[in-house]
């Protein structure tokens, strides 16, 4: 039985899904010890819509994850998107004080690049080094120990709306859950399905949610640029259903079943059933007529994103091309229709570097998930995100009281 500090929980609340994975740290890296997944009912585009019903979906999932990984969950890292969420990069420039560059000269050239006018309604999500530059020497990622006598540091600053942030945090307390950090999404998927030789080159990762699509661009390693596009799966479906005309359910199982986002790939006679709206008899339509307006959709959503690659000026670097991620990745023929838009190596991104029921987890729906999890790995409050059940009745009552203590 894995001890209380060596598990990590990561809690993905999505606008389609809320999912926790729980991971054992261990000396090879991270083992899958738990997850659980239940539809999202109180978000939307990233945002709380619904205290009450976005707290049912966090505790239905985190007890289904503490069920298969033998835990009590206490603690989380969980994701923030959304179209809140805005960033800029950032300069900051100090004197070393003794010569030579120390960990706390580190940390004053960051909180000197830190230092923007910012909204009383916003809070600073991440300050991320770029790079920095001893006496005009450019291009280092760590000056510890250097000597010089001036310290610049190039930042990508990441922000978002206090009202998300506190109202994420309320639910996750509600649920009787302590939450050791907020992280950006995009950051999270990103650590879970780029290759550092992919970060080195240049590549675009685009997660593909049911809300949002989140864009970021890596190059020698660093974060250069984010966006988030409130666009998403949930566009594709509300189309299925305009145009097939039924309902919203009907649509995204015909998505998910005969969906396709190329016409070229489908059967031109090929028929499905879908079902009417009012209780009249389904109809029978030709699945051209479906990847027909699949395609023009997703065509339309990586259109903006390729107009905002244009418009960070890295799109020409993008030398590892880009990577899909999230659950309308999963569509079949969006990989050739995305090298299409972009002219450029497109793959799926799934995550790949976890054992124990790793397996479970190797689908783009749990990139942000199992993200969160190596974020923890690396940046921490040190583990701590759940308990052995061998804690007996004693801690089993009180973690209980402590639940029921919250709520009221």
């Amino acid at each position: 039985m894995a001890r209380k500090d060596d598990l990590i929980v990561g809690l993905d609340l999505g606008t389609t899904k809320v999912c926790a994975v729980v991971g054992e740290v261990t000396t090879e890296g991270i083992d899958i010890v738990g997850v659980g997944t239940t539809p999202s009912m109180g978000m939307r585009g990233g945002v709380v819509v619904n205290i009450d019903q976005t707290v049912h979906a966090i505790r239905k999932a985190i007890e289904e994850a503490e069920r298969m990984a033998g835990c009590e969950i206490s603690a989380v890292y969980v994701g923030v998107g959304g179209t809140h969420i805005a960033s800029l990069n950032s300069h900051g420039v100090i004197a070393v004080k003794s010569r030579e560059v120390t960990s706390m000269d580190v940390d004053r050239v960051l909180e000197a690049a830190k230092a923007i006018a910012m909204p009383f309604d916003r809070k600073v999500l991440h300050v991320l080094p770029q790079q920095f530059i001893v006496d005009d020497q450019e291009g280092i990622l760590d000056p510890l120990g250097m000597s010089g006598v001036r310290l610049e540091a190039k930042v990508h600053i990441v922000t978002s709306a206090v009202s998300a942030l506190q109202n994420i945090v309320k639910c996750c307390e509600k649920a009787g859950l302590d939450v050791l950090d907020v992280v950006l999404e995009s950051l999270a998927s990103s650590e879970s399905v780029l290759d550092p030789d992919e970060r080195q080159l240049g590549v675009a990762m685009i997660d593909l949610g049911g809300g949002t699509m989140d864009l970021v661009v890596f190059r020698d390693q660093a974060l250069r640029y984010s966006s988030v596009i409130g666009l998403g799966g949930n566009h594709v479906t509300s189309d299925i259903s305009v145009g097939l005309r039924t309902a919203i359910e009907e649509a995204e199982k015909i998505k998910k079943q005969y969906g396709c986002a190329l016409t070229d790939r489908v059967d031109p006679q090929e028929m499905i059933q879908v079902g009417s709206v009012g209780g009249q008899k389904p109809r029978e339509l030709a699945r051209s007529i479906l990847a027909e307006i699949i395609e023009a959709r997703v065509e339309e959503m990586l259109k903006v994103v390729e107009l905002e690659l244009i418009r960070s000026g890295y799109l020409e670097n993008l030398h590892a091309g880009v990577v899909l991620t999230g659950g309308v990745s999963l569509l079949p023929g969006i990989r050739d229709l995305a090298e299409r838009v972009f002219d450029l190596p497109v793959r799926v991104g799934v995550p790949y570097r976890f054992g124990g029921l790793g397996d479970v987890v190797k689908n783009p729906v749990y990139s942000t998930a199992t993200g969160l999890l190596l974020y923890g790995q690396k940046h921490g409050p040190r583990f701590g995100g759940g308990r052995s059940r061998q804690g007996g009745f004693l801690g089993r009552f009180w973690h209980q009281v402590k639940r029921i203590l919250r709520e009221f």
